[in-house]
């Protein structure tokens, strides 16, 4: 059926160049929006478009049609909503009335003028004086989507699936406004945004299986990022205090509903702050973000209902382990591998490892409403801080809400000696079979050595914040285009 209207609609494409009517126009100015004049005469009383003598020009794709012979009525939408037209012989013109109706299929582009005035049924309806061929498509537009087939379809064609599906536009423009109001948030508190490099030449910055691609010219292996840390950092030793970067990030890992290979970030740097004063930032940042997008901290996502009021749950570790498992277990390192291997989690000799693997088993999926884990080992935190505490500790958070990780952070390890000697330990762990650690980066460490003041930083994942804000199940409903399997 689809080839048969795609022949169809080629030939009218050819008898409308035969017209001498161009079905691929330019220069088309709309004077105005389908939203704009819903909200401005969408209440207005019948009575008062009689005295409206104004007329108006819009452009936009069909999306309707009804055919009444003597008349039609259709609609088209625009970036801002849809509008009805109608147009009748008697005020078009029975040429342009034929033409219209011979020609103009769902899925077309025109620009259309004419005076307001409301059907019967109250609906606002521009009377079509006049149109104009903008776009002729050759495929119809997709009926509605129903079955699994088609969700795929959806992703692989995000195109099809914005035409169809009006609450997919608003995810994304939700996305963008959560964008633009971090942005703002971090401008505002003396922030300033940054570009640094995508390809490394050192994966580093985050513990992950990084993409690896090569340079001709200069004859060099080099990574595409897995976080911009190690750069950020280098720019608060050069005296950058306060910045930030939000970008495209690269983890050559699994898909799943949480995890796409590219995914968004924003990464944030500030001297003279610890990891406590970045959890009350971020409980500020994301409370905020709640109040404009939703007007309240209490909302529901999915089948919870999440309450963001402040102050958030802070939880340990190390304690919510021995309260599920018993001090001996966690504090004896052959019972905490015994128990996390019969979870079916290979700790690989790694005390860390187990100790966080194990936590997110048992505790990931009930933390609903904010809460801060801290308390995370030193050797699954290479690049935070020591607890001055406990120096087998370090002081590193990470945000978990819906029971996903949003956000990681920590006070950033400032001493050069120790952050080698921490590099040196991950390469070890590397030895032992552990293949997500951090690589040795010496330029990095020279860094170091001129000098980085006392700094916490943190990461926040833009496409679950997106997620949670959009009551999205998946990832793949917040990236205009998911990576999928070849089809």
């Amino acid at each position: 059926m689809e080839n048969e209207q795609y022949g169809q609609r080629k030939e009218k494409l050819s008898e409308l160049r035969a017209l001498g009517i161009n079905p691929y126009a330019n220069g088309y100015k709309p004077g105005h929006l389908a939203g704009g004049l819903l909200a401005e005469y969408g209440a207005a009383p019948t009575e008062d478009f009689e005295k409206l003598e104004d007329v108006f020009t819009l452009a936009g794709r069909v999306v309707a049609l009804r055919d009444f012979g003597k008349s039609l009525f259709f609609h088209i939408a625009d970036r801002s909503g849809r509008i009805q037209g109608y147009m009748k012989a008697d005020v078009v013109g029975p040429d342009e009335l034929k033409l219209f109706r011979k020609y103009v299929d769902l899925g077309d582009f025109i620009g259309i003028k004419g005076r307001l005035f409301k059907t019967k049924t109250g609906e606002l309806t521009v009377n079509v004086g006049g149109f104009t061929f903008l776009t002729k498509t050759l495929h119809p537009l997709p009926e509605k989507w129903h079955g699994l087939k088609d969700v795929e379809m959806r992703y692989r064609q995000r195109y099809l699936d914005l035409i169809s599906n009006a609450d997919v536009k608003n995810i994304f423009l939700t996305r963008s406004k959560i964008i633009s109001f971090i942005r703002r948030f971090l401008d505002e508190r003396d922030f300033v945004e940054v570009e640094t490099p995508i390809l490394h030449p050192v994966a580093g910055g985050a513990a992950a299986r990084p993409f690896r691609t090569h340079h001709n010219a200069l004859d060099m292996d080099l990574y595409l990022r897995i976080a911009p840390e190690l750069y950020l950092k280098r720019l608060v030793v050069g005296g950058i205090e306060r910045v930030y970067e939000r970008g495209r990030t690269f983890r050559n890992e699994g898909v799943s509903t949480q995890h796409n290979p590219e995914f968004t970030m924003v990464e944030f740097y500030q001297a003279y702050a610890t990891f406590e004063d970045l959890m009350d930032l971020t409980e500020e940042l994301i409370c905020s973000l709640a109040m404009e997008l939703k007007g309240s901290l209490v909302f529901k996502y999915g089948e919870d209902t999440v309450d963001m009021s402040r102050p958030w749950k802070r939880m340990n570790i190390t304690e919510a382990l021995e309260e599920k498992l018993g001090k001996d277990t966690v504090s004896d390192n052959a019972k905490l591998f015994e128990k996390a291997r019969s979870m079916g989690i290979d700790p690989k000799g790694i005390r860390g490892k187990a100790i966080v693997e194990i936590f997110e088993a048992l505790y990931e999926q009930s933390l609903v409403n904010p809460t801060f884990v801290y308390g995370f080992p030193l050797d699954v935190s290479p690049l935070a801080r020591k607890s001055e505490a406990d120096p087998e500790l370090t002081d590193r958070f990470e945000l978990y809400i819906t029971g996903r990780e949003i956000a990681n952070a920590f006070s950033e390890l400032n001493d050069p000696i120790d952050q080698k000697e921490r590099f040196e330990g991950q390469l070890e762990l590397k030895s032992k079979g552990e293949e997500e650690v951090h690589e040795m980066d010496e330029d990095y460490v020279t860094a170091l050595e001129h000098g980085m003041p006392p700094t916490a930083g943190e990461g926040i994942g833009i496409d679950r914040l997106v997620m949670l804000f959009t009551d999205s199940p998946s990832i793949r409903e917040v990236i205009f285009f998911p990576h999928l399997k070849p089809e």
